[in-house]
C-alpha cells in the first residue's frame, strides 16, 4: 500500500527505490531489538521520504508528515517520517534552518531505526558511518553536533551488537 500512495503522490522512482533500500536496512537493524515494531518500521521507512514528491530541501520531513496524516496514518508514522533527517534535529537547529519550532530528534526506538537506515543507504546502497561523516563535513556547516548524535545512534542500534 505505501508503494502504492509514494506513486500516487508522484514521488520520483530514486526516491522510492531508495526508500524500499530504506526499508530493507531498516528491518535487518531492527533484527537487533525483539520489541522493535517491524510493521511500523516497514511503513515509515517506505514512507520517510514522501515529503520529497513536494521539495528536496530539509524541510521534506515536514511536508512528508503532512501528506502522510491526509492518509490517515497515525502519530507513530507521522513522527517517523517528521523525524528522521540525518541524527535529528533539535530545537535551536530547526529554527535556524527555517522549519517549525520543535525537535525533530527520533526518540522511540522505531523512529531511531529508520533515521539512522537511512543515514546508511546513499541512493540504493550501502555506506558506512564514516562515508556519513565525510559527506556530512561537505555538506553541513559545523556538523560536530550532528556528528556526534550519528555516532551514538550507530553505538545503540549497532555497534552494540557487533560480534
Amino acid at each position: 500500500m505505501e508503494i502504492e500512495i509514494l506513486k500516487k503522490e508522484k514521488t520520483p522512482p530514486n526516491v522510492i527505490e531508495h526508500s524500499k533500500a530504506v526499508c530493507k536496512k531498516s528491518i535487518k537493524i531492527a533484527r537487533n531489538f525483539d520489541n522493535a515494531d517491524k510493521d511500523l518500521i516497514k511503513k515509515g521507512a517506505l514512507l520517510h521520504d514522501i515529503g520529497r514528491s513536494r521539495t528536496h530541501g530539509i524541510r521534506h520531513a515536514v511536508e512528508g508528515r503532512i501528506i502522510a496524516a491526509k492518509y490517515g496514518y497515525d502519530e507513530d508514522v507521522l513522527n517517523i517520517i517528521e523525524r528522521h533527517i540525518g541524527a535529528g534535529i533539535t530545537k535551536k537547529e530547526a529554527v535556524q534552518l527555517g522549519l517549525p519550532e520543535k525537535s525533530y530528534v527520533p526518540e522511540t526506538l522505531e523512529e531511531k531505526i529508520v533515521a539512522h537506515a537511512d543515514n546508511l543507504i546513499n541512493g540504493t546502497e550501502e555506506v558506512d558511518v564514516a562515508f556519513v561523516i565525510e559527506k556530512w563535513k561537505r555538506r553541513i556547516e559545523n556538523p560536530e553536533d550532528n556528528i556526534n548524535r550519528l555516532i551514538k545512534l550507530d553505538d545503540e542500534l549497532i555497534k552494540s551488537f557487533e560480534g
